[in-house]
């Protein structure tokens, strides 16, 4: 049986199929449709709805790159740790940097400020020499903003005068982050992008087995994850697997795979709290008691704090916050910041995220850098696997990739102009709001994406096609209204309407643990 998602691809041949629509996959699917190759792009579950839309949420400057591990000490003794370091804090500053110039309306500049113990990990000099590497670096025209101020000053700024210990601060360090304001959509606008070049781009589609054909082309049979029993078989002369964290699972549905281990996952969970309005620009970031780094951020009138990282081997598809992990951040916040007092009832949300990492031996929670594996010699020959990619290069793993690909084939098509940029949403056309808590979200913008931007479930609609999902509530009350907006377009009848809000309302409580009737609201000081 085949959906009519699936019959219009069935017995095509393809020059390369992406498995994985996270922000890697759909950066090389834009970059390999710019260059002219017939691109299918297919994900399991939605576009954007894995790691890239549970990560920090940062575009960062690439400080952590030279941080040296969980000793000063480290680059000294390790040469060819800080070599590479410098490599990834250059890749990062050129990411930051085209990022803040060709898609500003997905980026918030958010004034970090971390406070520089006298018995802390690493001394003011050390941080200013980080500094000073990164200026030589090249920071594209986007500034540091990097400074010092003294504790006395500190102590007179929101969220700083919570700080522990404030009389052992010998200074806090001021510079400038960006946040991706709403990073699902910047995969979406790449997704949307590589359609527009002839792309062909399918969620909530399974690819189940590969296998190589005598020629040396590679079958895929894929199975509509919505529609049960329906299947279709295409072919590629190559394939990427940029599936993420089940990277692993995909080379193990390959005839001949020998492949060894590709990913080392680990667990990151934020909470999201609301504090006092003086607050609401402000941010605090420190090392934690395991000397990992943490923070307190702005989020579109909340704050969020986080993250955990512990090595993940449970379940790939049911990727959740535990009560002990909201504890643990809980009690690293308070010690940190005894003066901000949070509890368990200020936690109005909380989410999970697994990092795709590369598996190896001598690295306990996964090496922090990009590899593009060529796993020819083990038994999958035309099959690139891309593991250690964070949001924040993803541009640059679509370039590396595509030329990668260039090297193997020619394209079977001409080159397409590529966009950056941020797509437009619905005109503004006088459309009510979905909800009276959601003054900025229309009928207009559900139903302009339920037409243009393939929405399979209501998930997909809220989280990642309008910006519901994130907001204080997580849109619980908005989900019947926006379900029965789009119902018409999306052929679902009350039935399906009343399945979908259901299985909406369940996320939120599972996934995010959402409490429906908070105790609290701001918390007081």
């Amino acid at each position: 049986m085949t959906s009519p998602r699936l019959s219009s691809i069935e017995g095509a041949c393809f020059d390369v199929l992406v498995i994985g629509a996270g922000a890697n996959g759909a950066s090389a699917a834009q970059h390999l449709a710019a260059s002219g190759y017939s691109v299918l792009l297919v994900d399991k579950g939605d576009f954007a709805s894995g790691s890239s839309s549970r990560s920090s949420r940062m575009l960062g400057n690439g400080m952590h790159y030279l941080a040296g591990g969980h000793s000063p000490w480290d680059f000294a003794l390790r040469p060819h740790r800080f070599l590479a370091g410098c490599r990834m804090a250059r890749l990062a500053l050129s990411n930051r940097a085209q990022m803040v110039r060709t898609m500003p309306e997905r980026l918030r500049r958010v004034q970090f400020h971390l406070p520089l113990y006298r018995d802390g990990l690493y001394a003011p000099w050390q941080f200013d020499a980080g500094m000073m590497v990164l200026r030589m670096m090249g920071t594209g025209g986007v500034g540091l903003g990097y400074h010092r101020i003294a504790p006395a000053e500190a102590m007179k700024r929101p969220l700083l005068k919570w700080l522990r210990d404030p009389g052992k601060i010998s200074s806090v360090a001021v510079f400038d982050q960006y946040q991706f304001d709403w990073p699902e959509r910047v995969v979406l606008d790449t997704v949307l992008d590589a359609e527009d070049m002839g792309a062909t781009v399918l969620n909530h589609t399974a690819v189940t087995q590969l296998s190589r054909r005598r020629d040396g082309i590679w079958q895929g049979d894929l199975s509509d994850s919505q529609d049960s029993g329906a299947q279709a078989r295409v072919a590629a002369r190559l394939v990427l697997n940029m599936a993420g964290i089940w990277i692993d699972r995909v080379n193990d549905t390959a005839t001949g795979n020998r492949s060894s281990r590709k990913i080392m996952g680990t667990k990151g969970v934020h909470i999201a709290v609301r504090l006092p309005p003086e607050c609401r620009e402000a941010s605090v970031t420190w090392q934690n008691r395991q000397n990992e780094h943490m923070y307190v951020l702005p989020w579109d009138g909340m704050h969020y704090i986080g993250p955990t990282e512990t090595v993940y081997e449970g379940s790939l598809d049911d990727i959740h916050p535990t009560e002990e992990e909201i504890a643990w951040i809980i009690e690293e916040t308070n010690h940190m910041l005894p003066g901000m007092g949070i509890t368990r009832a200020d936690v109005l949300y909380s989410w999970a995220g697994v990092r795709p990492w590369t598996h190896h031996e001598d690295a306990p929670k996964g090496l922090r850098k990009r590899v593009i594996h060529d796993l020819a010699d083990e038994g999958l020959p035309g099959v690139l696997a891309v593991t250690g990619g964070p949001l924040m290069s993803h541009r640059s793993v679509g370039k590396d990739t595509c030329r990668l690909v260039s090297k193997r084939l020619p394209p079977s098509g001409t080159p397409r102009p590529i966009s950056y940029g941020a797509r437009p949403g619905a005109a503004a056309d006088g459309s009510p709001a979905v909800s009276n808590d959601l003054p900025n979200v229309t009928i207009a913008d559900l139903r302009h994406a339920a037409m243009h931007e393939h929405p399979g479930t209501l998930s997909d609609l809220l989280f990642r096609r309008v910006k519901v999902g994130w907001t204080a509530t997580m849109g619980h009350e908005a989900a019947l209204p926006a379900a029965r907006a789009v119902a018409k377009i999306l052929d679902w009848d009350e039935a399906r309407i009343s399945r979908e809000v259901s299985e909406y309302r369940d996320r939120l409580r599972h996934l995010h643990l959402l409490d429906t009737h908070p105790a609290s609201g701001d918390i007081p000081r």
